[in-house]
């Protein structure tokens, strides 16, 4: 595990950028803390470098320890379970961290996505709930369409129902329900102008991810 690189730093924040624009300052610097990015085996690791409360924990393939009152300690199946919830880390587990092997350290922190053989920064689903509250651009599917959605379908016209204004052709977008709970991330294939003219059987927005991912691709989203 690393810190990103010059190059690799602005391929991130092009792409975080397509979602919630110069929000990206209010991604690292938080009311609870200051956070940052690490890259382990091609993906990007969002992480607390600070640490205000509540428990902590490092994924390894031989178990999961936390801080007690003796240091670090080795927990049980039994215990692990309720400390997977907790994302922050703090900044004596973070430089630990560097210190474990490639190949044992399995995650840390929540992961943002990953960079292609290209080079190319790909978002998962699992940052959603981080960009979703800063997102500048939205759609909200019907909820006839959300199944669609979910199952990794492009949402049609007759599914939308209702987007920003002012929203450009590839545009990214955060995909909510019309009960405001965040779907996935799409890219807008038609204007908002565009939208209101168009067929309704025109795709008005490209598929990027969905929380069905988290069934779908279980084994590899992190």
């Amino acid at each position: 595990m690393r810190p990103l690189t010059e190059e690799e730093t602005s391929t991130l924040f092009q792409k975080l950028s397509k979602y919630i624009g110069e929000n990206i300052q209010l991604l690292v610097d938080r009311p609870d803390g200051t956070y940052c990015f690490r890259l382990h085996k091609d993906r990007v690791y969002y992480v607390r470098s600070v640490f205000v409360g509540g428990g902590q924990c490092l994924w390894e393939k031989k178990g999961c320890s936390r801080r007690g009152e003796g240091g670090l300690t080795e927990l049980g199946s039994a215990e692990r379970a309720p400390l997977f919830a907790s994302l922050a880390i703090s900044e004596k587990i973070l430089k630990l961290a560097v210190n474990i092997s490639r190949e044992n350290l399995v995650s840390l922190g929540t992961c943002f996505g990953k960079f292609t053989k290209t080079q190319k920064f790909r978002l998962h689903i699992t940052a959603l709930d981080y960009l979703a509250p800063y997102a500048k651009h939205k759609v909200w599917v019907k909820p006839g369409a959300e199944q669609s959605f979910l199952y990794g379908n492009h949402v049609l016209k007759s599914g939308l129902g209702r987007i920003t204004e002012n929203t450009n052709q590839y545009q990214g977008l955060v995909v909510y329900s019309m009960a405001d709970v965040p779907l996935g991330f799409g890219v807008a294939a038609k204007s908002t102008q565009d939208c209101r003219k168009v067929d309704p059987m025109a795709i008005v927005v490209f598929h990027q991810g969905d929380i069905g991912e988290y069934v779908r691709h279980e084994d590899t989203l992190i």
